[in-house]
């Protein structure tokens, strides 16, 4: 027996996945550079997310056609891969449709067949993704942000998906015996007949080629994955799981302004008292975020799991009417700027060497910040439970907490709310006068 291709298969494997396992340690290191934060509360319900949500794409159907033809792409894209296994094990021990001589003909044509079902729906539903993204002219796949990568990746990966659900089916019709056993080949069968008048072993070797080039594709597509905006397929678990389950609107206290402000209001407390023998004095914490650093890690995991799907962009009320903001590319340029970090540690050995950037300027201006109006339709929109709202109103705090930046007309409220008890710009003595005019 020969044992060459077996090795070949074998190297091939480890390599895949091994570099997959770098990428993903890369990818954990990356996220891990963000503040901690706690988000193990209430774990039945953030279960109840999970289930709900990525796992049973219950935001999705909110846009009914393009719901639906996502569902027929995930259901079918991750039940087929359920036939890896096989090929793995084929591919390892040199068998070939292992499976069928386990659970009998009778089982195993009936999942190869809802295989080949699924298969020819994905491809379906892939080219109506591809003619909406490519010809349809639909808004939201037009923003400046969705031009060069963003529109090739999104593209790359429906080519790709076209490509592994064709080589699927013809792997099968190519597989002699498996059609003449006439079970599990619904959509095989009507392929079958265009290797009429092919050779045995041409045909052999078509469904052999098939199968290693599906194979091949399948490791391809895993490694792509990290460098795509498809990474979603894997974070959209945890990141529905570790999402905020605060009320929509209810911003978090920073606690250095907490303290700050209880220690003002204590009559006992010495704001000048120097540090106990012994004790170092802390330095206070930088109020908000400048750069990804500032951020906590369900906010970095926020930016990695970005489909860059668009309808946080297309229901933003800052954005429909003109304004510069778009909440997708607040999370594209967030996870832009983390590769950056990621890849300055890595070329430093391990730590970060200053480059001069941050996220704040060299990505996300201020007019983008301000332009939200906090209304929260982008967190309501995302079919993952994504929030560039709290990324908004921590760069926001930076800009007015540490650089005094904030626009004219807040910086004028907010001297009102001091020197007056009211956003408006006259006496507090005054405010009750409107009661009493006739």
């Amino acid at each position: 027996m020969d044992y060459l291709p077996n090795i070949f298969f074998i190297i091939l494997l480890v390599a895949g996945i091994g570099f997959f396992v770098m990428n993903v340690r890369k990818l954990s290191r990356n996220i891990k550079l963000g503040k901690e934060v706690d988000r193990n509360d209430n774990r039945s319900e953030r279960w109840k997310n999970m289930a709900m949500i990525a796992i049973g794409q219950s935001k999705m159907v909110k846009r009914p056609l393009s719901g639906f033809l996502h569902i027929i792409v995930y259901l079918g894209f991750i039940i087929i891969n359920i036939e890896v296994l096989e090929i793995i094990i084929d591919g390892v021990f040199g068998t070939h449709r292992i499976f069928q001589g386990y659970i009998g003909s009778g089982v195993y044509g009936f999942l190869i067949g809802t295989f080949e079902i699924l298969a020819a729906l994905v491809f379906v539903a892939v080219i109506i993704f591809w003619t909406r993204r490519n010809l349809s002219n639909i808004k939201r796949f037009l923003s400046t942000e969705m031009q060069g990568w963003s529109k090739k990746d999104g593209n790359y990966i429906l080519y790709f998906e076209m490509v592994l659900m064709t080589l699927f089916i013809v792997m099968n019709a190519t597989d002699t015996p498996f059609q003449e056993a006439g079970i599990g080949n619904p959509i095989s069968q009507f392929v079958a007949p265009l290797f009429n008048g092919f050779s045995a072993a041409t045909i052999h070797t078509i469904e052999r080629s098939s199968w290693w080039v599906h194979i091949i594709g399948i490791l391809i597509f895993l490694n792509y994955l990290y460098y795509s905006k498809h990474l979603h397929i894997l974070l959209a678990f945890p990141n529905t799981y570790f999402a905020n389950l605060n009320p929509k609107g209810q911003f978090n206290n920073l606690a250095s302004v907490t303290n700050e402000v209880k220690l003002m209001m204590d009559p006992d407390a010495d704001p000048y008292a120097t540090p106990q023998e012994g004790e170092e004095e802390v330095l206070p914490e930088k109020f908000g975020a400048s750069d990804v650093t500032d951020l906590n890690w369900v906010q970095l995991l926020n930016a990695y799991t970005c489909t860059e799907c668009g309808r946080c962009t297309s229901s933003c009320p800052a954005n429909l009417t003109g304004k510069k903001l778009s909440p997708r590319k607040i999370m594209m340029d967030t996870r832009d700027r983390l590769e950056e970090v990621g890849r300055n540690i890595d070329e430093n050995k391990g730590t970060f060497k200053d480059d001069g950037k941050q996220l704040l300027n060299d990505y996300i201006s201020p007019e983008e910040l301000w332009a939200c109006t906090s209304c929260n339709a982008c967190v309501e929109e995302c079919p993952v439970n994504i929030d560039p709202l709290s990324i908004i109103m921590d760069m926001r705090r930076y800009l007015v907490m540490e650089q005094s930046a904030a626009p004219q007309e807040l910086n004028m409220m907010m001297t009102n709310i001091e020197n007056n008890g009211a956003p408006w710009q006259y006496n507090q003595q005054d405010r009750l006068n409107w009661a009493k005019e006739e």
